[in-house]
């Protein structure tokens, strides 16, 4: 989850809230490519959750990334909590997850040089520590009760409140991982016709990196429990979006339906002041009962974004939010796959074909069916592994036309990154169908042998 944000002055004019939004439209040789990707740490001989102190702990894998690779410290109320280098920085989720968030990039091959890299250097601290990290959808068999807490007065305030808005909101936080992709838009224009492709095809993302079929030990019945726990979390800030399909949608548009999100926080001198529940509107006012009498700032605004989680969301880019924490190759994969569909206008409009004329219940069928079913999934008589290969080709062919090279000119393109997908279409599995299977056949029934097998 986001750091705070800084910067921008005081709000004095509604109109700043879109301004703020429209602000992140680039020229497209300006676009660039930020991957964001999440992983749970445990301890290699009992399989337990990573604590926040100690030898073996979270903050010992953050200390030994700032002391042996050059990692700048970030801290709240005395407490490591995040770093930053380059332009990227490492972050905590709530239950210990540890997350890259990367600077943003000019290609696919740069984005995955620094995924190699950091999964190296925290393989490097881990290793000495005797301590794992796994790319996973869910935690397989951890209880919510087996989890720690990381200390951010965010995430304390956050846990309070979930329980009353949904019944997975706590799962989500503590026992769930994913991976991002942000995307730059050039205009409004640009920015709804690339929302729109997102919400309508993230379940297609959804069933490719699908990696959440285990949870309190056993199998859960769906192909990615992630996406399923997401549906019962909060309903005022997640979900497909039915409005964003409307004519006339634009960054007003959003602001009126993110200035409806009830509020978490407000982040004052250090410390997360609690508005849970309170609206931004009567902060614009002057009259949120948190801080009565003061008007927000533009760093308000941008932290209120960061508390609205639909399945792709805005802010001054895109965020692709569909996709499940995963082995290496799907890291890798995720950037090229909405990247090749969203970079090149032939592919982007393509996209577009497929899914303009779906209304909001199919939308909303291919969501639930996904999380469920996965690549077998159908809806309407169509199948997602048919529809995936069709938005797949298309995404393939986006990234020709970027022509983007690497490896010094060895490789002529980023098509490459998208072969993890191609061969979950010819054989119809992706991850989670491969950890059933495995789980039937070679593990007895037992979740546990998914650490020495599938980790980093």
């Amino acid at each position: 989850m986001s750091i705070p944000q800084s910067g921008g002055g005081p709000i004095e004019h509604h109109g700043q809230l879109a301004e703020y939004l429209e602000a992140g439209c680039k020229p497209r040789e300006d676009w660039r490519i930020g991957t964001e990707h999440e992983k749970f740490g445990y301890l290699k001989d009992t399989l337990e959750p990573l604590p926040y102190e100690g030898r073996q702990s979270v903050r010992a894998v953050l200390e030994g990334l700032r002391d042996r690779h050059g990692w700048a410290p970030i801290e709240e109320s005395g407490h490591l909590i995040g770093l930053e280098k380059d332009g990227a920085n490492v972050s905590l989720e709530p239950g210990g997850q540890l997350e890259l968030s990367g600077a943003p990039l000019e290609t696919i091959h740069q984005t995955c040089d620094e995924v190699n890299l950091h999964l190296a250097q925290v393989r490097d601290v881990a290793d000495e520590l005797d301590v794992g990290f796994i790319g996973l959808g869910a935690a397989p068999h951890w209880r919510h009760e087996d989890m720690p807490m990381m200390p951010k007065g965010r995430y304390r305030l956050m846990t309070r409140y979930m329980d009353e808005v949904g019944t997975m909101g706590k799962s989500m936080m503590y026992r769930t991982c994913t991976v991002q992709v942000n995307l730059d838009f050039a205009s409004e224009h640009d920015m709804v016709q690339k929302l729109r492709v997102a919400l309508a095809l993230q379940p297609v993302a959804t069933a490719l990196f699908g990696n959440s079929p285990f949870f309190e030990g056993g199998l859960n019945g769906h192909k990615s429990w992630r996406s399923r726990i997401w549906r019962d979390l909060d309903a005022d800030r997640t979900g497909m979006l039915p409005f964003v399909f409307d004519e006339g949608f634009g960054f007003e548009s959003w602001v009126d339906y993110a200035l409806d999100v009830p509020m978490y926080f407000v982040y004052r001198d250090g410390r997360y002041v609690d508005a849970l529940g309170q609206s931004f509107r009567d902060f614009l006012k002057g009259e949120l009962p948190a801080l009565p009498g003061e008007k927000p700032m533009l760093s308000d605004w941008a932290d209120h974004l960061t508390t609205i989680f639909p399945e792709a969301r805005i802010k001054k880019f895109i965020e692709m939010r569909g996709a499940d924490g995963g082995p290496w190759r799907r890291l890798c994969a995720l950037p090229a796959f909405w990247v090749g569909l969203t970079y090149d206008q032939g592919a982007l409009d393509a996209a577009w074909d497929i899914a303009k004329d779906w209304d909001a219940e199919t939308r909303e069928a291919w969501r639930v069916a996904a999380a469920t079913d996965g690549l077998a999934a159908e809806v309407g008589g169509r199948h997602m592994r048919e529809l995936a290969a069709e938005v797949l080709d298309l995404a393939r062919g986006g990234l020709k036309a970027r022509a983007r090279p690497g490896a010094g000119g060895l490789l002529p393109d980023e098509t490459h990154f998208l072969n993890a997908l191609q061969d979950s279409i010819e054989s119809g599995e992706a991850p989670a169908d491969e950890l059933i299977r495995r789980f039937h056949a070679d593990w007895d029934g037992d979740v546990r042998p998914v650490f020495a097998e599938y980790s980093y």
